[in-house]
């Protein structure tokens, strides 16, 4: 199905949204409201490299396409500190609103339990276009908590399990890429009675990032849109100092980066999370989430154009 985010040429324009909203943060560190300022200041560094519509991809040896309206910036979305039920709307709102503009949104957290209005406002889209969601969730958790007494039904704990009972997400086509350690039995159980897949971070590691690419983009081959969510706690602390929980044993920077460029033209909308300036250091953390949202956007677009990868 061709993409509703791309335009009659084929070239793709992408939203900025920011959601500084760390309300749901009923573990870990909260903090991350204060991310999409700090994402922001990074990407205008970073982006200002561009010339005569081109930018130059060191990595790939050439330069890319960056039309002047390649990115644009919404703002920030009518999050509430107190409301997470009114965040939510607000959320899945400028998500689908901004879908029906015709650009892909690039949602700048906030907390992970903003995984599910991203995905209810790409969902609610894709009703009414037609066609099935997938969601690729890069994620040191599972996030498949269905409830309990002190972080309710919808925390950074329950994200995907919530997205996961939207009509038209396809549980058959996600996959979970980054987990590591320890988790619930009951999140096993879910898993597998509801047939998502699970790549670990360990196989990550074994296999290489290019190996892995290969086989997520296959699984999600079948839906009609994708949702990347992108907890930075996927990446080890080593590297990604300044989130809402340490696991050590995640991707290197280097694999991060590389992971979201080869996924990045099958993205329909993209939210990250949990960027925490509170415990990072010297930025370094915003710093490598506005790299991985640049390389979303240069990439998606670079290959909508028929050049780069």
């Amino acid at each position: 199905m061709p993409r509703s985010t791309a335009r009659p040429d084929g070239a793709r324009r992408f939203r900025l949204l920011g959601a500084p909203f760390d309300g749901a943060s009923t573990l870990g560190w909260p903090g991350s409201r204060y991310a999409p300022e700090r994402i922001r200041s990074a990407m205008g560094w970073i982006l200002q490299r561009r010339e005569d519509e081109r930018i130059y991809s060191v990595d790939l040896g050439t330069t890319l396409p960056y039309p002047e309206d390649l990115l644009v910036d919404g703002g920030d979305l009518a999050t509430v500190a107190h409301d997470l039920d009114a965040t939510i709307d607000a959320v899945s709102a400028g998500v689908r609103e901004t879908l029906d503009s015709g650009r892909t949104p690039v949602v700048l957290g906030g907390d992970d339990s903003l995984l599910y209005p991203v995905a209810r406002g790409l969902s609610e889209h894709a009703e009414d276009v037609g066609g099935t969601v997938a969601v690729i969730h890069c994620d040191a958790h599972l996030d498949l908590m269905d409830r309990n007494v002190q972080q309710g039904t919808h925390s950074q704990s329950s994200g995907m399990r919530r997205a996961a009972e939207l009509a038209n997400v396809s549980t058959a086509a996600s996959v979970q890429v980054g987990p590591r350690h320890f988790n619930f039995p009951s999140s096993l159980r879910f898993r597998e009675e509801a047939g998502l897949r699970c790549v670990p971070a360990a196989e990550v590691h074994r296999r290489g990032v290019d190996a892995v690419c290969d086989d997520v983009l296959d699984h999600v081959g079948g839906a009609d849109r994708v949702l990347l969510a992108f907890d930075i706690d996927c990446i080890d602390p080593a590297h990604a100092p300044g989130a809402g929980a340490l696991e050590p044993g995640g991707f290197t920077s280097h694999q991060a980066l590389e992971l979201v460029r080869r996924l990045a033209p099958r993205v329909d909308a993209m939210v990250l999370t949990e960027v925490n300036p509170m415990t990072d250091r010297n930025d370094q953390t915003a710093i490598l989430g506005a790299y991985l949202v640049s390389t979303v956007v240069v990439h998606a677009n670079a290959a909508a154009a028929g050049e780069g990868h």
